[in-house]
C-alpha cells in the first residue's frame, strides 16, 4: 500500500529532479551567440592582428583591442615625453661642452606672450576643473552600473538559494520514505551549489575589477590634474614675481604633466570605447537574448528549452490535484481510513493553481474558498490522527481513527509537493529570464545614455586641456626666451 502511494505522489517530485541538472546544463550555455556586432580592431597581444570578435570582458583579446583604440594619445603622450627628453639632453650636453645655451631674445612681443599666458592657464584652470568634476560623474554612473549588474548575479543566486532550501527541506520530509529521491535531490542540491559558486565568483570579480577599473581612472585624474592646477596657481605667482629661474622649473613641470594628460586622453577614449561596446551588448542582449553576446556570460537559461519543461513540470501538479480531488476516496483508502471514518472526516478539495486548458497559468491566489493548499493537508490530518502515545481507547473517544505513521508520510509528500509550488514562480522566473531581463531593460533604458554622455564628455575634455597644455608649454617657452636686458642663459646660474 505504502509503496502505491508513493508511485502516485511522487511524479510530481521526480520531474523536478529531472530539470534541476538539465538547468545546470543550460545556465550558461543560453544557445550559440550570432556575432551581429563583431569587431575589426588591432589587437596587441597578437602582434596587431585584427581582433574579429564579439564583446567578451572575459576575452584579453577584446580588452587589448579596446585599450588599443586610446593608442593615438599613448603615441602623443610618448612622442612629447621624447621630445622633451631630447631638448633636455641637447641643453645638458650644450652646457657640458662649455657651449653656450643663450637664446634668442623675445623682448618686442612682451605684451602678447604676457596675455597669452594668462589666457592659457585661465583655459587651463577651467578645463581640469570641468576633467575632475566630469570624472567624478563618470565614477558615480560606474557605480550605478556596477551595482546593476552584479544585482544580475544577486538576484539569481538569491533564487538558487531558495531552491536549494526546498530540496534540503524535502530531502528530510521524504528521507524516511524514499532514500533514492533523497539520494537524487542530494545530487541536484550539489549541483546547485556548484551553480552558486559560480555566480558568487561572477558577483566577486565583477565587482573587485569594476571597482579596480573606476576607482584607479578616477585616482589618476584626481591627481594628475589636482598636481596641474597647484603648478598652473605656482606658475602665475613665478610670472608676477618674475622669478625667472623658476621658468624652467614649471616648463619641466608643464611637460611631464602634458605627457600624462594626453596618456589619460588615450585612456578615456578607451572607457568611452569599452562603455559603448557594453552598451550595445546590452541592446542586443534586450532584442535578441539567445543570440546575444552576451548570451553566455549573463545567468540566464535556453528559454525554448526550460519553457517547454516548466509547463510539463505545472500539467504534471496540475494533473496530480485533478486527479487527487476526483477520487478522494483513493487516498482515504491509502491512508488506513475506514469506511464509517469518510464522513467524518468530510469531503476535502485541494487547490489547484493551475488554469487554462492548452496553456496553464499559475495563479495561486484564485482558489476557491472551500479548497486548501496541499500543504495544508496534514493540518486536517492532525486533527484525526492517534498518536502513538495515546492508548487506542482515547483516540476512538476523541475522532483519532489515522495511523501517526500514515499521517506522517502524508505531511511529508504534501509538503514537498507543496514547496515544489512555492517555489514555481522562481522556476518560472528562471525559465523565462525575467530577472536578467528587466535588469538589463533598465540598464539600456535608464543608464547607457547617460554613461555614454559621461565618458564622452569625459575623453573629449580631457582631448581639450591636453591640446592647451600643449600652446601652454608654447607659449612659456617664448616667456622663457624674453631677455629682459639680457640675454638667458640656461647654463648660468641665477
Amino acid at each position: 500500500m505504502l509503496n502505491s502511494t508513493n508511485r502516485f505522489l511522487i511524479l510530481p517530485v521526480f520531474l523536478f529532479l529531472i530539470s534541476v541538472p538539465s538547468f545546470q546544463q543550460k545556465w550558461l550555455a543560453s544557445g550559440s551567440p550570432v556575432r551581429e556586432r563583431s569587431f575589426h580592431r588591432p589587437d596587441p597581444l597578437r602582434h596587431f592582428k585584427d581582433y574579429n570578435g564579439d564583446f567578451d570582458v572575459r576575452n584579453k583579446h577584446y580588452v587589448s583591442s579596446a585599450a588599443f583604440t586610446g593608442v593615438h594619445g599613448y603615441a602623443f603622450a610618448c612622442l612629447w615625453l621624447l621630445c622633451g627628453l631630447a631638448l633636455a639632453i641637447f641643453i645638458i650636453v650644450k652646457c657640458l661642452s662649455g657651449g653656450s645655451a643663450s637664446l634668442p631674445c623675445l623682448d618686442h612681443y612682451y605684451h602678447h606672450i604676457f596675455f597669452l599666458l594668462l589666457f592659457f592657464t585661465s583655459l587651463a584652470i577651467i578645463a581640469s576643473s570641468f576633467v575632475l568634476t566630469t570624472s567624478q560623474k563618470t565614477l558615480r554612473r560606474t557605480e550605478k552600473l556596477k551595482e546593476s549588474v552584479v544585482g544580475i548575479g544577486e538576484d539569481a543566486l538569491r533564487t538558487i538559494d531558495r531552491v536549494i532550501k526546498t530540496t534540503n527541506q524535502m530531502q528530510f520530509l521524504l528521507l524516511p520514505y524514499n532514500p533514492q529521491i533523497c539520494a537524487s535531490l542530494n545530487s541536484t542540491t550539489q549541483d546547485l551549489r556548484s551553480n552558486s559558486r559560480v555566480i558568487r565568483r561572477f558577483i566577486d570579480r565583477s565587482g573587485q575589477s569594476f571597482d579596480k577599473a573606476t576607482y584607479t581612472s578616477y585616482a589618476a585624474h584626481f591627481v594628475v590634474l589636482t598636481v596641474n592646477l597647484v603648478t598652473l596657481v605656482a606658475a602665475l605667482v613665478l610670472m608676477l614675481l618674475h622669478w625667472r629661474p623658476g621658468f624652467i622649473i614649471i616648463i619641466f613641470c608643464f611637460w611631464i604633466l602634458t605627457s600624462l594628460c594626453w596618456f589619460l586622453t588615450g585612456f578615456d577614449f578607451f572607457l568611452h570605447t569599452f562603455a559603448d561596446d557594453a552598451c550595445s551588448a546590452f541592446e542586443d542582449f534586450e532584442e535578441n537574448p539567445q543570440n546575444s553576446s552576451l548570451g553566455s556570460m549573463l545567468p540566464c537559461i535556453n528559454e525554448s528549452f526550460s519553457g517547454k519543461l516548466i509547463a510539463e513540470l505545472g500539467y504534471t501538479i496540475h494533473r496530480f490535484i485533478v486527479e487527487l480531488n476526483s477520487n478522494m476516496s483513493v487516498i482515504y483508502r491509502l491512508l488506513g481510513v475506514s469506511e464509517e471514518n469518510k464522513e467524518i472526516m468530510g469531503v476535502i478539495k485541494i487547490c489547484d493553481p493551475f488554469f487554462g486548458a492548452s496553456n496553464l497559468s499559475y495563479v495561486p491566489q484564485s482558489c476557491p474558498q472551500d479548497a486548501i493548499r496541499i500543504g495544508d493537508l496534514s493540518k486536517i490530518l492532525a486533527r484525526f490522527t492517534c498518536h502513538e502515545e495515546d492508548t487506542r481507547e482515547e483516540c476512538r473517544k476523541e475522532g483519532r481513527f489515522l495511523p501517526e505513521a500514515s499521517y506522517n508520510m502524508a505531511h511529508a509528500y504534501s509538503r514537498s509537493i507543496q514547496d515544489l509550488l512555492d517555489i514555481y514562480p522562481d522556476l518560472q522566473r528562471l525559465s523565462k529570464c525575467t530577472v536578467v531581463k528587466n535588469k538589463v531593460a533598465e540598464i539600456v533604458s535608464h543608464q547607457c545614455g547617460p554613461i555614454r554622455i559621461s565618458t564622452t564628455l569625459l575623453w573629449s575634455s580631457m582631448l581639450s586641456l591636453s591640446i592647451i597644455m600643449v600652446l601652454l608649454v608654447f607659449t612659456w617657452v617664448a616667456e622663457a626666451l624674453q631677455c629682459r636686458g639680457k640675454p638667458l642663459s640656461i647654463c648660468s646660474r641665477p
